[in-house]
C-alpha cells in the first residue's frame, strides 16, 4: 500500500474514532474533520487505482486486490457502503461534486 494511501486511511479512521467518541459540543467539528479526511483518503485511493498496471474493470475485481482487502478489513462496517460507492465511482472515472458528498 502506498504511504500516502495508508496515511490517509489512518487519518480517516482516527477521525472516525474521534467522531464516534465526541460529545454534543464537538460533534459538528469532529464530523467535519472525518468527512474531509474520508474524501482525502478517497482521493488517494483514486490515485492509487489509476496508477495500477492492470486497472480492475469491476468492483468485484477491485475488492479482490490484497490492498483493498486490507483496507476493507480496517474499515468499520458502517463505512463500507460509502467506500464501495466511492470505489464504483473511481472505476467509472466519475468525480463526486462537493454537493454530492455525504452529509
Amino acid at each position: 500500500m502506498s504511504t500516502k494511501l495508508l496515511q490517509a486511511l489512518d487519518t480517516a479512521l482516527a477521525n472516525w474514532n474521534a467522531m464516534s467518541k465526541s460529545d454534543e459540543e464537538e460533534a459538528e467539528s469532529t464530523a467535519d474533520a472525518f468527512q474531509a479526511s474520508f474524501y482525502r483518503f478517497i482521493d488517494e485511493l483514486r490515485v492509487w487505482v489509476n496508477e495500477l498496471e492492470e486497472r480492475p474493470e469491476s468492483l468485484e475485481a477491485l475488492l479482490e486486490l490484497p490492498v483493498i482487502e486490507e483496507i476493507v478489513d480496517r474499515l468499520p462496517g458502517s463505512l463500507y457502503l460509502n467506500f464501495e460507492t466511492e470505489a464504483e465511482l473511481i472505476l467509472d472515472n466519475q468525480l463526486r461534486t462537493e454537493d454530492d458528498k455525504y452529509d
